[in-house]
């Protein structure tokens, strides 16, 4: 399994990439080619063209969530590419118009209009989508201290209602040394999701875990997070995207915290 983070909001010194407030990703894993997330704008082709990453022999897209900083790239995507044969993977609840302080934050592309263009997989259940390769399906909330929150509204069923983000979800990796784990922004919970791999997958060990942790202050919520994932003894953990530089600190005391930005390359 290989990985490579194509945007991130952080870039590295002496490393010439684009960054933005947003997250994509281009994982190898087998046979397959993912794209794990599109960032908001079409930095994620200057840099992949820069890194000398062919987006146009993907596999699969697959998508976190419908917020626009991880689907705004689709937009750029199908303008550059042809996408008939590739399978776009994500919850039901990606797609849609949604709403918060600031506007408009859902997808960019409208679900009708993707369908036309890739092979279209929709679902809320567990999908592996290849050999030690899954799509954690709708996450469950397992864990008292990880609340959902309310983060602005969507329209369902032509009706607006509060936004919890039911749709975020997340992939897991087998690997020699346990699960590596990929989050967009982990709205469901960071220790959520690591219990929906560890369900789905029938493995406890955790070799990693990279993507936003959707977690900002030094709290209660953020004590309990850090003894959760102390306890799955990773060995390597990348909080990244929505997670400020607080809780990183916090996180680093105890935890094998490393660095993320735009380049960065996991080889598994």
């Amino acid at each position: 399994m290989k990985l490579r983070v194509l945007i991130d909001n952080n870039t590295y010194i002496d490393q010439y990439y684009l960054g933005e407030p947003a997250l994509s990703y281009y994982i190898e894993s087998g046979n397959n080619r993912i794209l794990f997330d599109t960032g908001y704008s079409d930095a994620f082709l200057y840099n992949a063209d820069k890194m000398g990453i062919d987006l146009g022999n993907l596999t699969h897209i697959v998508l976190s969530h419908g917020h626009n900083d991880h689907t705004g790239g689709l937009a750029y995507l199908k303008g550059r590419f042809d996408l008939k044969q590739v399978e776009l993977v994500a919850h039901p609840g990606c797609f849609g118009e949604r709403e918060a302080a600031e506007g408009n934050i859902g997808a960019p592309v409208p679900e009708e209009e993707m369908q036309s263009l890739c092979r279209m997989k929709l679902g809320r259940e567990p999908d592996w989508i290849g050999e030690g390769c899954v799509f954690l399906g709708e996450i469950p909330d397992r864990l008292p201290f990880e609340a959902r929150n309310l983060l602005g509204k969507r329209k369902a069923g032509g009706v607006w209602e509060g936004d919890y983000v039911m749709e975020d979800s997340a992939m897991a990796f087998t690997t020699p040394n346990g699960l590596f784990i990929v989050t967009g922004c982990s709205h469901s919970g960071i220790c959520n999701i690591v219990e929906q791999a560890i369900a789905v997958c029938n493995e406890t060990r955790i070799a990693g875990i990279i993507g936003g942790f959707h977690l900002f202050r030094v709290d209660e919520r953020l004590e309990d997070t850090i003894r959760y994932l102390g306890r799955l003894k990773a060995d390597m953990l990348y909080p990244c995207h929505c997670v400020s530089f607080d809780v990183k600190a916090k996180m680093k005391e105890t935890l094998p915290v490393c660095e993320v930005g735009t380049g960065l390359a996991i080889e598994l």
